[in-house]
């Protein structure tokens, strides 16, 4: 089993520097989550994050990303079979939908990234049991990290969670390491390949800091890439959920840094969200 080279593990204070990034990522999830109704369009809740951003003084990762084109939003927003990189517009959010929005922002040189899967207005029963799977194997990977030796032995769990629900885990895409860069190493996968665990198994350790992002398809691990070159949908159409969290591991055990503050930092907040019975996620 060899390690991936180029992994950088990160200092307590590095770290630190790190959590302000995920609270300003934090802030601009719940500054888009509470437009989360139907009426309400894509482009709207990319405008609401990007002036969170702003606000924080935060500088947007996703804008200008490259790629075929440029990414021209600050938040990618997938709807429904959309799984990830959806590009904010005029489409309406309705009743029944699920909305995926995927937020990264760096803060004095240190990035953040989470991304989390709402329920527009009430959604079917098939759709909850699919956001509340995806949410809760990326729960289960985070857990995992304090009692497995390597990567690999967390990937071959959640892919057992994930099937054993009755869904299909995307095999094509996958988290990653961050830190300075959005995109580091390791590469994180959500499912078990013997291929990739000879070649670049990583052994987790304090100081490792990874986006860990599970993606799920209802029923195929297929996915298209829309004539746009970003929207990544289910190849057959079907809902797809996706949830994400900068986590660092430490000493102590793994560390949401994309999390909600804790009493200290949340004395820090702006009025509109100083009540954490407002807070609609994590």
């Amino acid at each position: 089993m060899s390690e991936q080279r180029m992994i950088e593990l990160r200092s307590p204070r590095e770290i630190a520097k790190m959590r302000t990034a995920g609270l300003v990522v934090w802030r601009a999830h719940q500054a888009a989550a509470r437009l989360v109704q139907p009426g309400v369009t894509t482009a709207e809740l990319n405008a609401a994050i990007r002036a969170e951003l702003k606000a924080c003084g935060a500088i947007p990762l996703f804008l200008g990303y490259p790629g075929p084109t440029p990414f021209p939003a600050e938040s990618c927003i997938s709807v429904n079979e959309e799984l990830v990189h959806g590009i904010p517009g005029s489409r309406k959010l309705q009743a029944g939908d699920v909305v995926s929005v995927d937020i990264g922002a760096s803060v004095g040189g240190w990035c953040g990234d989470a991304a989390v899967t709402h329920a527009v207005g009430e959604i079917s029963s098939s759709a909850k049991r699919l956001l509340a799977t995806t949410r809760q194997v990326l729960d289960l990977a985070i857990e995992l990290l304090t009692t497995k030796q390597y990567w690999s032995e967390v990937a071959r769990e959640m892919e057992a969670f994930v099937k054993g629900n009755g869904f299909a885990v995307v095999d094509s895409m996958v988290g990653h390491g961050i830190g300075r860069q959005m995109h580091e190493a390791p590469q994180v996968p959500n499912c078990y390949s013997k291929e990739w665990a000879k070649k670049e198994d990583f052994a987790l350790r304090p100081g490792l800091v990874l986006a860990i992002e599970p993606m799920v398809n209802t029923s195929t691990p297929e996915l298209v890439c829309l004539a746009d070159d970003w929207t990544m949908v289910a190849a057959d159409r079907k809902y797809t959920a996706h949830f994400e969290h900068t986590v660092a591991l430490t000493k102590d055990g793994p560390v949401r840094l994309t999390a909600a503050p804790n009493p200290e930092e949340a004395a820090n907040l702006p009025e509109w969200l100083a009540n954490p019975d407002n807070w609609v996620i994590w």
